[in-house]
């Protein structure tokens, strides 16, 4: 694995041991966590603001109703 030194504050260094203590996992795995975490939210914000660019655009947001229609009646072809 390769090793970055990243400089964070004191007060999120003393945060990062508390829970590492707590959680009983490295402090490394619970960074690892946060950032993934992290990148999940920013990802998913990205997604609603396209959608949100899209229903303005009424044509194009009819376009994708429609095409949910087609997908949406994939589940009912009689298959659990």
């Amino acid at each position: 694995m390769q090793h970055t030194i990243v400089k964070i504050s004191g007060t999120s260094h003393n945060l990062l041991k508390e829970l590492a203590a707590l959680s009983g996992d490295s402090m490394q795995v619970i960074l690892d966590k946060a950032i993934e975490q992290y990148r999940k939210q920013v990802f998913l914000q990205e997604v609603n603001q396209a959608y949100a660019a899209l229903r303005n655009q009424p044509e194009a947001w009819q376009a994708e109703l429609e095409e949910r229609e087609a997908w949406n009646t994939t589940l009912s072809d009689g298959l659990e």
